[in-house]
This record gives structure tokens, sequence and C-alpha cells, in this order.
């Protein structure tokens, strides 16, 4: 990014900083095999496998702080009658079609019986999903978005994150994306517009000063 693009923002008083709440919920977005299995079409290689390594570490931190563990998947009905004008611009989202092994869960990550699953169709994890009500009901007031791919849906469901009123934070090294640029530049407006960004390390840390103030209560 160019010295000009910064001073451009700083006048707009993007990448403001957020006050961040104190309920938070670790969503981890389409952790799916296709993205790791060098033979499938959405292949995300590296940065893919950086974001997995790194959102393996924080959801056993965030279970032990009392903190919600939200997984997302794309699932679709084989041949993709769900899938609508998404399933038809994208044909590699045949690897969600149910039954493929591309569907299910990476290798490195695995849910606990208290977790929650949230089914999708679409970029978004809120689009059409029950997340915006569940999320409510637990009176979660922030979000920890990890996952892939950067610029496809963790960067949907965190506008759509923030458009529902939800302190919005993406844990930069844990979404990842199939190319540093898309990457970088999508990292990049989010932070500007939508979202406060953390390493895995500081969100370790947060999660644990939740705990720490939530015992002492």
């Amino acid at each position: 990014m160019t010295n000009e693009l910064d001073e451009n923002y700083a006048r707009a008083q993007y990448h403001s900083a957020q006050s961040w709440g104190k309920r938070p919920a670790l969503v981890l977005i389409d952790f799916a095999q296709a993205y790791f299995d060098e033979n499938q079409p959405l292949y995300g290689g590296q940065g893919c496998q950086t974001a997995l390594v790194n959102a393996a570490r924080l959801a056993p931190v965030a279970r032990a702080a009392g903190i919600p563990v939200i997984f997302t998947e794309v699932k679709y009905t084989p041949g993709g009658a769900d899938g609508g004008a998404f399933y038809s611009k994208v044909p590699a989202l045949a690897c969600f079609d149910a039954g493929r092994d591309s569907q299910r869960l990476a290798d490195g990550l695995s849910m606990e019986p208290d977790d929650i699953l949230i089914s999708k169709q679409y970029p978004s994890a809120f689009f059409g999903t029950s997340l915006d009500a569940t999320l409510r009901w637990l009176k979660v007031d922030t979000l920890l978005l990890t996952g892939v791919t950067t610029s496809g849906c963790v960067r949907a469901s965190c506008i759509d994150s923030i458009s529902y009123g939800f302190v919005t934070l993406v844990v930069s090294d844990a979404v990842g994306d199939r190319a540093q640029e898309p990457h970088d530049a999508n990292l990049y407006d989010m932070s500007a517009k939508y979202a406060d960004l953390l390493t895995t390390e500081e969100c370790l840390s947060y999660m644990r000063t939740v705990q720490s103030g939530a015992s002492g209560q």
C-alpha cells in the first residue's frame, strides 16, 4: 500500500480501533478438506495451511475460557440444487456436495460436543442461516473470525458481522487465501472499514483476559 493511500485513509479516520466486548465467540469459517487437498480445484496452499494451524491453537483456549466455538461449513445437495447462482458461477463448489470427502472438516481440526455447526450455501456465515439468532441467544457481543478464504467467505462474513451489530475482529494469521495479494488487500480493507485485526497471539491473550474477567465476577 502506498503512503498516499495511507494518508487518504487516515484523513477519513479509517482503521479506527473499536472497544472490544466481554462476550466473544470464535468463528471458524469453512475449514473444509477441499482447501487442503492438492488434488482439489479449491486447494489453497500455504496461506490456508497457516490459517488452519493457528485456528487449531485458538479453539481449545476458547473452549477453556467458556467462549462459544462456532464452525461453519458449505454443504450442498449433490448437484447444487440449493446453491443457486453462486453454485452456477463457481463450478468448483461441487467440492462441497454432501457426501464428498472434500466437503468434510479438514484434518487438524475437530468439533467437540458443545461446539456449534452452521451449514450454509452462500459466502456469508449469516446469509440464510441461524447464526445471528444463535449469537443473540448466547449474548455474544464480539466475533473473532478465522477461516478461509480471506477474500471470499471471511470477508463476506466480516461485512455481515458488523452489519448485524457485532464488534468484529479478524485474526489476521488465522485466515488464509491462495495468494498473498488478495489476502493482504482484503485484510487492509476489512481493517479500514469493518473490523480490527489481531494476531493469533493477541487473540489468545484476549480470550484469556475474558476468562479471567468472567471468573472474577
